[in-house]
C-alpha cells in the first residue's frame, strides 16, 4: 500500500499495461461527451454479447444486458447465480466532464466578428479555456424530431474554434489574468455576407449552417458542447502517462466497463454504472439522483425472479459498491494544498478515499472498516497496488462523488479511482500503470466481493 506500482512490473507486464491504455486512448478520444461515451460503450458491449434489456423477456444467470437512460447514462449487468435479493457488485463512474455549453441563443455579431455565447459546465479555471483549439460536439433536434449530430473541429479537414485572450502588454494592471464566464465567447467567423443589410458576418455563418440543415432557432433544442480539439496522446519522454480531455471520470469508466466484460457466470450479479451530471451535483433526469438506477434494478429483478418491492430494497441494501471516481494527484509544482502523507501519487496504483467531502467531512460518505477490510483482502490476494488517500489538506477543499447518493440505499460504498494531474483542465494527465491497476482492481472486485 502507498508504494510504487512499478515494483511489480517486468518488461512484459509493463507492455501489457501500456497496451490496455491504447484501447483507453481510443475510447476517450471518441467519447468526449456523455452521449458519445454511451455510443462507444454500447458498441463495445454489444460486440461482447450484451443485449438491450428491452428486448429480453426473461433473464438467467450468465445473461448480459444493458439499459440506457436518455442516451446519457447506462446500466450494464451480468446476471449472477445468486438471487438478486442478495445484492450486486457495482462499479459506478460518471461520464460527464467540465466543458463549455452553447447557450440557447448563442450566435451574435460584435465588431464585425461572429461569436458563440457559452455557459461553462462544472468547475473550471476559465483562463485555461482561452487561446486553445476547441471543437463542437453534440446534437441538434429539429422541430420534426430529426437529429443532426455535431462533431466539428476534430477531423483533419475541419477548422478549429477558440476563445481569444488579451496580450500581456494590455493585461497587466486591471485584469491580473482573470477571465469571467461572460467572456468565454467562441470566435467562429470573420467573412461578411455582402448582400446582408445588417450583421453581415453573422448572416454568413447562418448561411453556412443553413447548408447543413440548421436554422438559428434550432439552437434552442440543441445540446452542443465545446471541448478541446484533438486526440488522447502519450505523455512524457518515457510515454508512461496519458494526456487527454475528460479523464475525470472516463479514466475510471473505461476500466470499469472492460472489467465487466471479463465476467462470465459470476455468483453475484455485476453492474457497471455510467451516469451523467456528477460535475454539477448529480441532479436531473440523467444524474445519480434520478430514479433510473433503482428502476433498472427493479426491472432486472422482475425479469429474473418473482418481483417484489422488498426484493428491490434488499438487493440494494445488500450490494457492495466502488464509486469509481478520480482524485487529485500530488503536484510538485503546486505542493501547498497537498499533504504528502495522505494524498495520491502518480504511479502508486488505484487510490481509495475512505471519505470525501470538505473540511469537517461535510457531504462525505464515510466507508465502514469492515467493508474496507474485505477490499484489502481482495487487493492483497491479487497483488493489486493501491493507495489510501484523501484529496488535499483538511482545510484546502475536498470534493464530492456519487458515493453518498448510493449510500442512501444502505449499501457499502467507497471511492476508488485513478489519480489525475491538472484535473478539470482542458488536458488532464494520468499514469498508465494506475489505469491498469484500476482495471485489475475492478475485475477482482466483480469476481470476489461477497
Amino acid at each position: 500500500m502507498n508504494k510504487s506500482a512499478y515494483e511489480k512490473y517486468n518488461k512484459e507486464e509493463l507492455e501489457k499495461a501500456y497496451n490496455f491504455c491504447e484501447g483507453y486512448k481510443t475510447f476517450i478520444t471518441n467519447a468526449k461527451t456523455e452521449r458519445e461515451a454511451i455510443i462507444e460503450t454500447i458498441k463495445i458491449a454489444e460486440e461482447n454479447g450484451f443485449t438491450n434489456i428491452k428486448n429480453v423477456k426473461k433473464l438467467k444467470p450468465g445473461d448480459k444486458v444493458y439499459a440506457i437512460n436518455m442516451d446519457k447514462a447506462v446500466v450494464l449487468a451480468v446476471i449472477g447465480t445468486n438471487p438478486l435479493e442478495d445484492g450486486f457488485n457495482i462499479v459506478g463512474s460518471h461520464i460527464d466532464s467540465p466543458r463549455l455549453d452553447l447557450k440557447p441563443t448563442p450566435l451574435y455579431e460584435d465588431s464585425e466578428l461572429c461569436l458563440l455565447d457559452t455557459h461553462y459546465y462544472g468547475g473550471i479555471k476559465k483562463y485555461q479555456w482561452t487561446a486553445t483549439p476547441l471543437a463542437l460536439h453534440g446534437i441538434i433536434v429539429k422541430k420534426d424530431g430529426t437529429k443532426i449530430r455535431v462533431n466539428y473541429g476534430e477531423n483533419s479537414g475541419d477548422a478549429v474554434l477558440g476563445i481569444t485572450d488579451l496580450l500581456p502588454h494590455l493585461d497587466k494592471e486591471k485584469r491580473n489574468e482573470v477571465v469571467t464566464g461572460e467572456e468565454l465567447n467562441l470566435l467562429v467567423g470573420l467573412t461578411p455576407d455582402k448582400d446582408a443589410k445588417k450583421d453581415k458576418v453573422k448572416q454568413n455563418i447562418l448561411n453556412i449552417l443553413k447548408e447543413k440543415g440548421i436554422d438559428e432557432e434550432d439552437f434552442f433544442s440543441a445540446e452542443i458542447e465545446c471541448v478541446p480539439a484533438g486526440c488522447a496522446r502519450d505523455f512524457g519522454l518515457d510515454r508512461s502517462m496519458v494526456m487527454a480531455y475528460g479523464q475525470d471520470d472516463k479514466v475510471c469508466a473505461y476500466p470499469s466497463l472492460m472489467a465487466l466484460l471479463s465476467q462470465n457466470n459470476p455468483k453475484r450479479t455485476c453492474i457497471c454504472l455510467l451516469v451523467d451530471k456528477e460535475e454539477i451535483g448529480s441532479v436531473g433526469a440523467t444524474g445519480m439522483e434520478s430514479m433510473f438506477f433503482e428502476n433498472t434494478v427493479a426491472d432486472l429483478i422482475a425479469k429474473t425472479e418473482e418481483y417484489s418491492e422488498l426484493k428491490v430494497r434488499h438487493g440494494l441494501a445488500n450490494s457492495k459498491m466502488l464509486s469509481s471516481d478520480v482524485t487529485a494527484a500530488f503536484d510538485p509544482n503546486r505542493p501547498s494544498p497537498f499533504n504528502k502523507n495522505t494524498d495520491a501519487f502518480l504511479g502508486r496504483g488505484i487510490a481509495f478515499c475512505k471519505y470525501t467531502g470538505s473540511r469537517g467531512k461535510s457531504g462525505a460518505s464515510d466507508a465502514n472498516p469492515e467493508y474496507i477490510a474485505q477490499l484489502r483482502n481482495i487487493l492483497d490476494k491479487n497483488n493489486i497496488y493501491f493507495q489510501a488517500t484523501e484529496m488535499g489538506k483538511v482545510e484546502a477543499g475536498g470534493g464530492g462523488t456519487i458515493a453518498y447518493i448510493m449510500a442512501k440505499y444502505d449499501m457499502d460504498v467507497i471511492d476508488a479511482g485513478v489519480p489525475v494531474l491538472s484535473m478539470h483542465a482542458p488536458w488532464e494527465v494520468t499514469s498508465k500503470v494506475d489505469i491498469y491497476e484500476t482495471f485489475l482492481c475492478y475485475d477482482a472486485f466483480y469476481r470476489e466481493m461477497k
